[in-house]
């Protein structure tokens, strides 16, 4: 029976390709979102789609009622949006964009997640033909109490 050795200088060259791997399976599943959202909502869709392009894999599940979901998670009524997501411990709500999102993966700050309160005219899934925008904030949601801090600003 023929046994195999692996020498160092093996090793060390294999390592990168393994560490590599490793850190490409872990990015693959913190790119999943789960986003709820309620049947009839065209611009959630249109957000789905945002994410879905900037190589986030939405995972849809359409619900009548979200004030549920949102209790869960932490979300004051003033904060939300039509929409919330879930992603790796974060909680995404309305119509923040992929970068904010990614941004949010890659520093983990300690907090609930992001939220863009309202509907702005111009964010993700809100645009409009006239290409008419109106700045708005991504927030950070520190906790359930509903205390908050600018995360990024969009003009």
């Amino acid at each position: 029976m023929r046994q195999h050795h692996i020498s160092r200088r093996g090793l060390l060259a294999t390592a990168p390709a393994l560490l590599i791997a490793a850190g490409c399976a872990q990015a693959a599943r913190a790119q999943e979102i789960v986003v709820y959202k309620t049947p009839w909502c065209g611009c959630c869709k249109a957000w789905v789609t945002h994410m879905n392009q900037a190589g986030f894999r939405a995972v849809v599940k359409e619900m009548q009622d979200l004030a549920p979901v949102r209790e869960q998670y932490g979300i004051p009524f003033a904060l939300s949006s039509c929409h919330t997501g879930m992603i790796g411990g974060y909680v995404i709500e309305g119509h923040v964009p992929a970068e904010d999102v990614a941004r949010l993966l890659k520093t983990r700050p300690k907090a609930l997640g992001l939220t863009v309160p309202g509907m702005p005219i111009g964010s993700p899934g809100m645009e409009q033909a006239s290409g008419v925008t109106e700045p708005f904030d991504t927030l950070l949601l520190l906790d359930r109490s509903g205390r908050t801090q600018v995360f990024a600003s969009h003009t």
